[in-house]
């Protein structure tokens, strides 16, 4: 994406670094911190003569151990420095002979001793997880949180004999949020930024910079290491307290409590509002008042009758479930029937009893299918029931939840006391006038099939950007509302209907959801407009249009996705059978950008529910709309709730925890190169999720001087300012053949001039706002730059002088290959124009290729053989040939390179959401 004039500036200074000091360093300890400190040290040119960490467990390395092997970095792996308080002799010399100056120690565990501490010429300095001298000791986060601090942070320290006591290096601090956990405050903090502390501290003490600064004794504190034993949580208590000490053992040990007589763990604290749901008293040892079981999980109080909210609970056995359903755990979840209701009961089994022919006795255990049932007895079984009973909603479905014949009474005797009935959607919308209509429009989080207030209640205005204008206040959801999002998306596929439902009848349902997207075109095409700045007649067509074509298109994949028999080497004198399934893999993130914002959520969840799958979608959090109208409609359509979920808010929260969440299987992202890298490393060191990635794009464009010049115009014209260039396809780049160049931008230029900027709903409009404010900065700057760096200006390069965030359509020529603007994507409507030598198409390919960048390409000759060769040799995942921007929902579609990996549309789209599983029967 675009790099900024600053960013320029920085590069120039940051190379400097080569010539400033540098040392030879010792690194000691271990985890993934210390491999990124290792590594970063050693981009900025220190030597590392030595790592020395752990030993290796269960046959597996640490991970510093691994990175420095690689390099051929010499890793002594030693159980232990000292033995009854003393030095091991061999253990010391070993680390003296690699002649370190500094000893640097990321998360080290082991005790180190003194002659080592002090040995080099500079002395060993700590990173150590707390604003020093608060909280010494090894538990720091967990500590920070119990105790309520409203700062957490981190020191750079200088190692001394006491504990945690040296002189401070350097510290850095951030903010408790009221929600915090040791994980959500280590991974936005702590890591990211301890990292960058300890590599900038080490070039401090090379530089001779590094201050040490003694440690006061005010306000100094240690806490040890919390145990099971030790780590019950008093209820007696404000609830803040509560709060703060439940997510301070969060994932480990975890506070505990007594609950009819049980040890029960607590997990996923959070403080809740004045407004606390309705739900089931639940009597808890030592607390104040009762506690609460709600539809969102367990709310406790505090002795000032406060309240917070527990999401899951864990019983001794190690079972967890979420806090929601205690009362629906176990025996307890069982309804006791009615003299009247046990009179039916024993009619339905007499009519079990009659399909089922071949048992014996109909048992509270026999189960439907087990015992030989197939579809039209299900068919059978219902219309008999329905029959009996006549005005109850009984369906097929039905019976495949509930295949025991106790379940299915207990599921029917609900049924029939209308407790199972869904509750009418309640929407509380924002309305517009708009457009010659009223346009109704979700502004809530979308969870489990209901319209709700972010956990935390905030709000985020949407902006209009033709005339910057606050549409509406949206809901701002937070890692606790990801957290409920994903628990519905994964209890949805593992025990709801979309797991076990046919897949023909899923694509009936998508199929639905088209028709009620392509119903309601004209409001969704109107969101989009007034949302995201799209020109309205686009958005009718391409915006909306090509969304409900994607649907329909995956619709009809439902049931087509299959396995294959392979033969294999026989194991005589038996035979064997191979196959293969695709199966879906199970919750899915998907994380899309602001450019299309309905046509991006449908690339993606299309595939991904056509699949099987079940997902947790955040929307660009400039656009949120038309993803929240679409889940309005998916529940019209039939979707069941809990298979999509759409929850608002930021990247740097939202984003994140999807990445972090350790039951999200798979994460689909489209937006830019730097956050797809930071994503890509987030979702595999959370649970090695799979990624599939659509990001950034610099795409060239070849025009030959044989080529159709009328052609050549009008569409290179479309290919740079389709959608206002924010289209991560845009030609990035236009090289044109010598010998027309100027014809063919004087022909462009008298096109743009033609070109009607205004109101995207006006029919005749042909370029809208910029989608918002940062970005329409950015894109002045970018012309700015452009201008300094010597290319010239041809027409625009200025916000256009009107309310709103309107960009003039811009025209440089004269780009030279090194310069700013011919080397990175403005995402804007700004066509950069290079000429080329005539004949030279190899060396035309050869610039053409010459970018990190490989997403989309194009080539306009008339010469079938040129257009051919250089399609071949274009390195990009699509390239078009005498045309752009010509995307269809069978063809597959993704970037090569720095573009990302995975593909969005077609077959291939279906495999990033299936997994295959190899089955081998021998007979």
């Amino acid at each position: 994406m675009l790099w900024t004039a600053n960013r320029i500036i920085r590069k120039f200074s940051t190379s400097s670094n080569y010539y400033q000091n540098k040392l030879r360093l010792a690194l000691i300890g271990q985890s993934l911190f210390g491999q990124e400190v290792y590594t970063n040290l050693r981009k900025q040119g220190h030597k590392v003569v030595g790592v020395f960490t752990v030993p290796d467990r269960d046959g597996k390395a640490d991970p510093l151990a691994v990175v420095a092997e690689k390099d051929g970095t010499p890793v002594f792996k030693f159980p232990r420095w000292r033995v009854k308080g003393k030095p091991i002799p061999e253990v010391v010399e070993a680390y003296k002979a690699v002649g370190a100056e500094l000893n640097v120690m990321p998360f080290c565990s082991q005790f180190i001793p003194m002659n080592v501490i002090d040995h080099p010429a500079h002395g060993s300095i700590i990173y150590h997880p707390s604003i020093l001298p608060l909280h010494r000791g090894a538990s720091a986060i967990n500590w920070t949180l119990i105790q309520g601090d409203k700062k957490a942070g981190f020191s750079i320290f200088w190692a001394d004999d006491g504990l945690d006591t040296g002189p401070i290096l350097l510290q850095r601090e951030c903010p408790v949020e009221p929600n915090d956990t040791v994980d959500s405050l280590y991974n936005r903090f702590l890591f990211p930024e301890g990292i960058k502390a300890m590599v900038e501290s080490v070039q401090l003490i090379a530089d001779g910079k590094a201050t040490r600064v003694p440690q006061t004794e005010e306000g100094a504190s240690y806490e040890g290491i919390q145990k099971k034993s030790n780590s019950k949580v008093n209820l007696a208590q404000p609830a803040e307290a509560i709060h703060n000490w439940i997510r301070g053992h969060d994932k480990v040990p975890g506070a505990w409590t007594v609950i009819d007589g049980q040890t029960v763990t607590l997990y996923g604290s959070s403080m809740l509002g004045e407004s606390v749901p309705a739900g089931q008293p639940l009597e808890i040892e030592g607390a104040s008042q009762a506690g609460v079981v709600t539809k969102n999980g367990l709310v406790l109080y505090g002795s000032d009758s406060k309240a917070l909210m527990v999401k899951n609970l864990q019983y001794e056995d190690g079972k967890m479930i979420s806090a929601a359903k205690y009362f629906s755990s176990g025996d307890t979840a069982r309804v006791e029937l009615t003299d009247d209701e046990k009179k039916i009961a024993e009619e339905i089994r007499d009519i079990w009893k009659g399909i089922l022919s071949n048992v014996a006795a109909i048992e509270e255990t026999t189960d439907f299918f087990k015992s030989g049932a197939a579809s039209m007895d299900v068919v059978r079984l219902v219309e008999e029931i329905k029959q009996k009973c006549a005005g109850l909603q009984l369906q097929n479905e039905d019976v495949y939840m509930a295949t025991t014949f106790q379940d299915f009474i207990q599921m029917f005797v609900r049924r029939l006391r209308g407790e199972d009935q869904e509750e009418e959607m309640v929407i509380d919308y924002a309305t517009k006038d708009v457009n010659n209509m009223t346009v109704k429009m979700p502004w809530q989080c979308f969870i489990n099939g209901k319209f709700e207030d972010a956990e935390n209640g905030k709000t985020a205005d949407t902006i209009n950007p033709a005339d910057g204008s606050v549409i509406c206040k949206v809901a701002y959801a937070s890692v606790g509302d990801v957290d409920q999002a994903v628990a519905a998306a994964k209890e949805a596929f593992e025990v709801g209907p979309w797991g076990r439902m046919d897949p023909r009848d899923r694509g009936t349902l998508l199929y639905k959801l088209a028709d009620l997207m392509e119903e309601h075109q004209e409001e969704l095409a109107t969101i989009e407009s007034i949302d995201s700045g799209a020109v309205y007649t686009l958005a009718l067509k391409t915006h909306v249009g090509m969304s409900i074509q994607t649907f329909r298109y995956f619709a009809g994949w439902c049931d087509k996705i299959q396995g294959k028999t392979i033969p294999i080497n026989q194991a005589r004198p038996n035979r064997n059978l191979t196959f293969t399934k695709k199966e879906p893999l199970g919750v899915c993130a998907i994380v899309i950008p602001w450019n299309y914002p309905l046509m991006m959520l449908a690339w993606k969840s299309a595939a991904c529910l056509a699949a099987g799958n079940t997902l947790v979608l955040k929307p660009a959090q400039v656009t949120p709309l038309s993803a929240l109208k679409f889940a309005e409609l998916t529940v019209k359509a039939g979707i069941p709730k809990g298979v999509i979920n759409i929850v608002p808010g930021s990247g740097g929260m939202v984003g994140q925890r999807m990445s972090d969440h350790p039951d999200i299987r798979k994460l689909g992202f489209t937006g830019s190169t730097p956050i797809g890298k930071q994503i890509m490393k987030s979702c595999a060191l959370s649970n090695l999720k799979k990624v599939s990635l659509e990001l950034g794009g610099k795409s060239p464009l070849i025009i030959f001087s044989d080529c159709d010049m009328d052609k050549a115009v009008r569409m290179g014209m479309s290919a740079v300012f389709f959608n206002k260039g924010e289209n991560c396809i845009a030609a990035g780049r236009l090289f044109v053949e010598e010998s027309i160049h100027d014809e063919y931008i004087r022909r462009v230029v008298e096109e743009i001039k033609k070109m009607k900027v205004g109101d995207p709903l006006h029919r005749s409009t042909d370029h809208g706002p910029q989608n918002h404010k940062a970005h329409m900065d950015k894109l002045v700057e970018y012309c700015e730059v452009g201008v300094k760096e010597g290319a010239t200006l041809v027409y625009g390069g200025k916000q256009v002088d009107r309310p709103g965030f309107f960009m003039e359509p811009t025209l440089f020529t004269d780009v030279e290959d090194h310069m700013f603007i011919a080397k990175e994507e403005s995402f804007g409507p700004i066509m950069v124009v290079s000429k080329f030598k005539d004949g030279d198409i190899d060396g035309v390919l050869s610039r053409a290729n010459d970018t990190e960048f490989g997403l989309a390409s194009g080539v306009f000759t008339r010469d079938i053989n040129k257009a051919m060769y250089v399609s071949e040799r274009l390195d990009a995942g699509t390239v078009f040939v005498n045309t752009y921007n010509k995307t269809d929902v069978a063809s597959p579609f993704g970037g090569f390179k720095q573009s990302g990996f995975g593909k969005d549309l077609g077959e291939d789209a279906l495999n990033e959401y299936l997994r295959t599983k190899a089955v081998t029967v021998e007979y």
